[in-house]
């Protein structure tokens, strides 16, 4: 959760430099390589998680090939400590996504941690458009379509870890989801400017975003979560994710001078209440 609450940071940062998509390209590209690297280290040989190929490779398309590309392309326009708080809601949008699947039902207590989850979104959202300019509508609806992707992900997943192990899921999913980033990263890095003075001033920067993004923010920190998953159940670990919006604000507060903001507090707070109540109910059959 920390790797992932510096990695807006980090992000945001090198986004003043090199386009969204193309930077999420090269990191991911640099995480998929590194996560050969670890396989081939870890179990010896590589080989195709059949039968799961195309599943793995098709979620790995929408939970980092379209997630990425729609939340890069949020964050150039909202600050890093709204993009955490909006991401938060994923909780609450895997539940939704379990009760359309038929494999949840929708109790009141999960209706209205989810109404209150998504409250606490619109606040931090209306906050952010309301401080001149420091956030986009369309950025902040960009950064919701990114969650729904990684609910998408996290949900239709977790099977898979019954057959496969969370370095297989993890390492094939990342390289369906770098085939998705490749056409529209490429068209970014190779349009007219897009490359030029500025970015090789800042060539050492850039590296180290793209290194710290794509070993550990992308690589190490997604095979650490799905490990916990498998030992531990999504429940307890996808609660975890609270964590990272608080460390994110203070982190973009630290390092990008982001003000935190009161709206941003009172949002968070109901995001993460939304969140509880919505991970209680679905315990609670479990407990009774």
């Amino acid at each position: 959760m920390v790797f992932w609450a510096a990695n807006f940071i980090v992000v945001k940062d090198a986004l003043s430099t090199l386009p969204p998509v193309g930077f999420t390209m090269l990191r991911y590209a640099l995480a998929s390589i590194a996560l050969l690297v670890i396989l081939r280290w870890s179990d010896g040989v590589v080989r195709l998680p059949r039968p799961d190929t195309l599943r793995i490779l098709v979620l790995g398309g929408f939970g980092f090939g379209l997630y990425q590309i729609l939340w890069t392309t949020g964050l150039t326009s909202i600050p890093a400590g709204d993009s955490a708080l909006i991401i938060a809601s994923t909780p609450v949008l895997v539940a939704v996504l379990a009760v359309i699947a038929g494999a949840d039902t929708l109790t009141p207590m999960k209706f209205i941690g989810a109404a209150l989850s998504f409250l606490g979104v619109v606040v931090v959202i209306a906050a952010g458009v309301g401080i001149s300019m420091s956030g986009s509508v369309a950025g902040s609806l960009l950064t919701l379509a990114a969650a729904a992707c990684w609910a998408t992900y996290t949900a239709f997943a977790a099977p898979v870890l019954r057959r496969h192990s969370p370095l297989v899921l993890t390492t094939w999913a990342t390289i369906g989801g770098t085939l998705v980033l490749i056409p529209p990263g490429l068209a970014q890095l190779l349009a007219p400017g897009a490359l030029g003075p500025e970015q090789a001033a800042k060539i050492v920067p850039i590296v180290l975003a793209i290194t710290y993004s794509g070993v550990f923010a992308a690589a190490l920190a997604n095979v650490i979560v799905f490990n916990g998953v498998r030992l531990l159940g999504p429940t307890r670990v996808i609660t975890l994710q609270s964590f990272v919006p608080a460390m994110a604000v203070v982190l973009a507060f630290v390092f990008l001078a982001e003000p935190i903001r009161p709206a941003q507090v009172v949002g968070g707070l109901i995001i993460v209440l939304g969140v509880a109540l919505t991970r209680w109910a679905a315990m609670r059959p479990a407990t009774a």
